[in-house]
């Protein structure tokens, strides 16, 4: 049902065993840019905390509610102190540095569509954005430099820009997830599985070839593109590497497709190594010579592995 998602891993790497650490969405992306989930296991906003009365807040009130606001360091803070740089680029996110909780850009702009004013559409939502969890992003001078649109994209594309890290999220639409409700897309009904996925991996594909197109692709300089997804099926709990069983929080998201695709690395590689967000993480660390890895990423007793037969460039 994806074809171009399934040329990739065939011509690229894939690793064939790779979980996520928890339903639903959100505790993902913690724990791939901060190495744990700390307690979330819900997509409420990132400024919710115990007996929090806001809408977006639907779960404060239960015993154990962790503060969404996570004050640990995540990977954007390692990459800042060793002199390099880091940005989220989110599709349809309104403003650069905006702390919306979800954003229709279609809502108000369409006289035909009068009812998606009042049922607007979560183009854009914040749990999957990841680095706004983290309190140092929150209150970063410079967030707006950090958290920006695809329009920025599009220029540090041309530019040949991009930073040093850059975790790239289509709109909900365009990441397979989905909507339903007045005015959703024929292709982004979360009930359509084969147009949504369609939809999906032509998405990815344009991106891929767009970053394939860069200089810093065809320099002499190590580049990979890492597709991936925050959870898989929500009745599955399988899991694996510092995930604990019986915590809430740490349940194991399922099975995950994530592919690895590398400028100057191997080439049709399957791995079948157990692999999860902090073996991702842990990996970023190493190819960036950060030493220090971030809580889980550093359980090697435990099982969390740098994906390093996806990622390692050949000896000249």
């Amino acid at each position: 049902m994806a074809p171009n998602i399934a040329q990739l891993a065939k011509a690229y790497g894939v690793a064939t065993r790779f979980y996520g650490e928890v339903h639903p969405s959100e505790g993902n992306y913690v724990a791939l840019l901060g190495g744990d989930t700390f307690g979330i296991h819900d997509d409420d906003a990132v400024y919710c905390k115990a007996g929090s009365v806001d809408k977006t807040c639907p779960g404060a009130g239960q015993a154990g509610y962790p503060d969404h606001t996570v004050t640990e360091p995540h990977l954007g803070d390692q990459l800042a102190a060793a002199g390099m740089t880091w940005k989220g680029y989110y599709e349809d996110l309104p403003a650069p540095g905006s702390m919306a909780y979800v954003f229709d850009p279609h809502a108000y702009v369409s006289d035909s569509h009068p009812e998606n004013a009042a049922h607007p559409l979560a183009y854009y939502a914040q749990k999957h954005s990841g680095f706004l969890a983290f309190a140092s992003t929150q209150n970063d001078p410079d967030r707006a430099k950090h958290i920006v649109g695809f329009d920025q994209l599009d220029a540090d594309l041309v530019a040949d820009a991009l930073p040093s890290f850059a975790l790239v999220v289509p709109n909900q639409c365009n990441e397979m997830h989905g909507l339903h409700g007045p005015g959703t897309p024929a292709d982004c009904d979360i009930l359509q599985t084969g147009p949504l996925i369609k939809r999906g991996d032509a998405e990815i594909i344009q991106l891929v070839d767009r970053l394939q197109a860069t200089a810093a692709w065809k320099s002499k300089d190590n580049m990979a593109i890492v597709i991936t997804f925050d959870e898989g099926s929500p009745g599955s709990r399988l899991g694996c590497c510092a995930v604990t069983p019986d915590a809430p929080s740490n349940f194991g998201g399922g099975h995950i497709p994530t592919l690895v695709i590398t400028n100057h690395g191997p080439r049709g590689v399957a791995d079948a190594t157990p692999y999860n967000h902090y073996s991702l993480l842990r990996t970023f660390e190493d190819a960036f010579g950060i030493t220090t890895h971030l809580r889980h990423a550093g359980d090697a007793a435990l099982g969390v592995k740098a994906m390093t037969l996806l990622f390692k460039a050949p000896r000249p």
